[in-house]
């Protein structure tokens, strides 16, 4: 579960995030929508920790991120858009060695990594170099890394950075996986088709506040006054005023 609560973010003089709220329960696939520089990663480092809030909440599954933050920490998994790996570990080493910031136990560790091993087909690269991976391999296993301790919740900055159509399919079912065993599922990008396939609620942000947050079905009302496409809603609904 996630919840932010009038959620804000000023640099200096200038509001990145403003007073954004929204609930996403278990089980929810929510994506997060919105042009550069819209506060979609302001709002994704506050969610994890990074950034501290100018004011507002952030609870996940019952912690307070300023107030709880280990704890709040140990119960979500992240995948930022361009993940650093220990070039000098191989993938698995980097897998036991994220369990182990978990404080995970010895066994409960081994079987799980072996288990999100499996799961997003690695094996055949997983015992070798991180310095020798393509992208997409990089991403692979910043996934395992971030499942492997179990979290009830996920957050992604840009999931498909890197990989290619079959790397993508087996990430694309495994969160679909994940949503239905009861993880929610924050996933910010900007593939507008991978929002539409995916994800159950859609929330599009535009210069720091929430602009449009409804279901899909919601959403496809929208698409039926253009021309069907997801797009051309965004589009729509991002323009800067005067634009014609």
């Amino acid at each position: 579960m996630i919840e932010l609560k009038n959620l804000t973010k000023n640099f200096g003089l200038f509001t990145a995030v403003d007073d954004v709220s929204l609930k996403i329960p278990s089980g929810e696939f929510f994506g997060f929508l919105g042009p550069n520089g819209a506060g979609k990663t302001t709002t994704i480092k506050m969610m994890t920790g990074l950034f501290t809030p100018t004011s507002g909440q952030i609870i996940i599954n019952g912690f307070d991120v300023v107030k709880q933050p280990l704890e709040a920490k140990s119960s979500f998994g992240y995948i930022p858009d361009h993940p650093y790996l220990y070039d000098k570990l191989t993938g698995r080493e980097f897998i036991y060695y994220v369990g182990g910031l978990y404080k995970m136990k010895k066994d409960e560790l081994k079987e799980s990594a072996e288990r999100v091993i499996d799961l997003l087909e690695l094996a055949g690269w997983v015992d070798n170099k991180t310095e020798d991976y393509s992208q997409g391999m990089r991403q692979r296993v910043t996934f395992a890394a971030a499942f492997v301790h179990n979290p009830r919740t996920i957050i992604i900055d840009e999931p498909m950075v890197g990989l290619d159509p079959r790397s993508a399919r087996i990430v694309k079912d495994t969160l679909k996986q994940k949503a239905k065993e009861g993880v929610s599922i924050f996933m910010s990008t900007h593939i507008l088709e991978m929002v539409d396939e995916l994800c159950d609620r859609i929330g599009i942000i535009n210069k720091g506040k929430m602009i449009f947050l409804d279901t899909k079905e919601s959403l496809h009302v929208h698409k039926s006054k253009y021309d069907g496409k997801l797009e051309s809603v965004f589009l729509e609904l991002t323009k800067e005023i005067g634009e014609e």
